[in-house]
């Protein structure tokens, strides 16, 4: 594997792990009522967020959770934990609601503030372990390990993947206004509620796999890995 090879894997495999797309709803759930800016000062700030989150990671990972002695599977099973709080709330009426900033349109020129406030809300859960969750850090720890085999040019790859994960997910955020206009409130309710049944199996899938990783034997291989690859 060269320096491109391992960039654009990693980059793919980002992008599918943070998976903003199917974050949209979310998103739109937290910003709702704020302007277009103030969205995109929002989403900028997550975004860079996410960018030095995973390239620390990159650089520190698997040292990290050695020097507090967390294993991969107990940060499984704590993420997971914290995902299924997340769906639970998303199934709830009130979870649009929830996240509501009625200062967004008390003065919509407030760019920063609102960003600044929004972004504290949303750096847990949904900042992570909703869009870094276990399996994007599992991947940078995995990818960093390769990217030091090339040297200089496997940790530029590395970098710039991150950066373009990042950059990638503010563009897909950016659409939100559009895709929120035509779902509606109602639309956006459906699929926000749906999105909190999938993250609720997602995050008991979490746990079980880090529970089969720190007591082997303890679920069939079915359970923990339902769907090999190859079959």
């Amino acid at each position: 594997m060269d320096a491109l090879d391992l960039g654009v894997n990693l980059f793919v495999a980002l992008f599918a792990l943070v998976d903003p797309i199917g974050n949209i709803p979310i998103f739109a759930a937290a910003t709702a009522g704020a302007n277009t800016r103030q969205r995109l000062s929002v989403s900028a700030l997550i975004c860079v967020f996410i960018a030095l989150f995973l390239a620390f990671f990159f650089f520190t990972g698997l040292g990290l959770l050695q020097f507090f002695g967390i294993s991969l599977a107990a940060f499984r099973i704590a993420g997971g934990i914290l995902l299924l709080l997340l769906g639970l709330d998303m199934t709830r009426e009130d979870f649009l609601t929830m996240f509501a900033d009625k200062d967004a349109l008390a003065d919509a020129k407030d760019v920063r503030g609102y960003a600044r406030r929004r972004f504290q809300r949303l750096i847990v859960p949904f900042a992570m372990p909703l869009l870094i969750g276990p399996g994007a850090i599992s991947t940078i720890i995995i990818q960093a390990g390769e990217a030091q085999k090339l040297g200089a040019a496997g940790t530029a790859a590395g970098l710039v993947a991150i950066g373009a994960a990042a950059l990638a997910t503010f563009v897909t955020f950016a659409l939100t206004g559009p895709l929120s206009r035509i779902l509606g409130e109602i639309g956006m309710a459906i699929i926000v509620r749906v999105l909190g049944l999938i993250l609720c199996a997602l995050a008991i899938q979490f746990i079980l796999a880090g529970l089969g990783e720190a007591i082997p034997g303890m679920f069939a291989g079915s359970v923990t890995s339902p769907y090999p690859s190859g079959h």
